[in-house]
């Protein structure tokens, strides 16, 4: 039985043969080497859409259906096709005129091809093709949105690139329910890890961690943790850890809010303070104590500008003065608490 690794690098290897310029298509569907490399991919879409399955005649036959896949199919079915010059026709009026209709007429013509696509994927590794067939729409009317007609490229090759990225991210992202790659380095993985372990055992390398590390240009501790990713399953975190037990796999998370003893600490920092500055305040200006209560320890401080305008001065002026009181206030400190530094009051504030 072939793995999930196998599937997602055969299917990887069958990619359109376009050009890749957008940076955007390559955080979706990642491969080694130059992303500008040649790909290649079989027969033309008159071709492809010979082998998808036929919708069935349901006036002739007499019969009903209420399989969704079979009434798209009837559906997308009466779309024409187009020759490539009106396709490069269309694209140029999308492209210098944002044309709505001439876009429709673009993406309704090669649903066939995204059905296409879809079904190589489904038959590997998915139960629902609708969902694959969802996310393909989705990538052909980027395509459609990204295609330059100018550069001579039929745009069955261009949009396969986009409706197989999409495809592709769908399947990542939903294959399990803790997504297993988010990075492009884990999306780098997930895609090719299996393969180029087979490629290195095949020109009689070990697949070492080291030297699938410096092959595929990622750390050792990405591949380690891929590894760790696509070998294990989802694990609840509700379910109890033994049958004699009624404790979960949670109750021995650690907590993510403050301890006791980190909380009695913060309270008693936060006394020490107020009481030390207290003792500052009959030492301070007008300007000064305004700024103290409004700015730096009020939780909605005032902005320069606000108290600038108040006693009619610039906002660089304003700057100066809180400049010349913050070097009070960490000089008095220091004097009043033992162990204070510059980077106490920022910590324990």
């Amino acid at each position: 039985m072939k793995t999930i690794h196998e599937d997602i690098d055969a299917a990887a290897q069958t990619e359109p043969s376009i050009p890749v310029e957008s940076e955007e298509a390559e955080e979706l569907l990642l491969e080694p080497g130059d992303p500008g490399e040649p790909l290649e991919i079989s027969g033309d879409l008159e071709e492809d859409s010979a082998h998808l399955p036929a919708p069935l005649d349901f006036k002739r036959t007499g019969m009903a259906t209420r399989d969704p896949l079979q009434l798209y199919l009837r559906e997308i079915s009466k779309f024409p096709m187009l020759a490539q010059d009106e396709e490069f026709d269309l694209a140029r009026k999308v492209r210098d005129q944002g044309d709505q209709d001439a876009a429709f007429r673009l993406v309704s013509s090669h649903l066939r091809l995204v059905v296409k696509i879809a079904m190589d994927f489904q038959r590997r590794w998915m139960q629902n093709v609708l969902d694959l067939i969802q996310e393909g729409n989705v990538g052909l009317m980027r395509a459609v949105k990204k295609y330059d007609p100018e550069k001579g490229i039929k745009f069955s090759y261009y949009a396969a690139y986009w409706i197989k990225a999409y495809i592709l991210k769908y399947i990542m992202d939903n294959w399990r329910l803790v997504k297993i790659g988010t990075t492009q380095a884990q999306r780098k993985l997930f895609y090719n890890l299996n393969k180029e372990r087979q490629r290195l055992q095949t020109m009689g390398f070990t697949p070492s961690t080291s030297k699938l590390s410096e092959s595929l240009n990622v750390s050792e501790s990405d591949i380690l943790e891929m590894e760790q990713r696509l070998s294990g399953n989802d694990m609840s975190l509700d379910v109890s850890i033994g049958e004699d037990s009624s404790a979960s796999r949670i109750d021995f998370l650690p907590a993510l809010t403050p301890g006791i003893e980190e909380m009695l600490a913060d309270d008693e920092i936060s006394r020490q303070l107020e009481k030390h500055i207290a003792t500052i305040r009959p030492r301070l200006s007008d300007k000064e104590r305004d700024l103290l209560e409004n700015r730096i320890l009020s939780d909605s401080p005032l902005t320069l500008r606000e108290i600038g305008a108040k006693y009619g001065i610039t906002r660089e002026r304003v700057r100066q003065i809180e400049s010349r009181l913050l070097e009070k206030l960490k000089e008095h400190l220091s004097n009043k608490i033992e162990d204070f530094s510059a980077d106490w009051i920022k910590k324990h504030d």
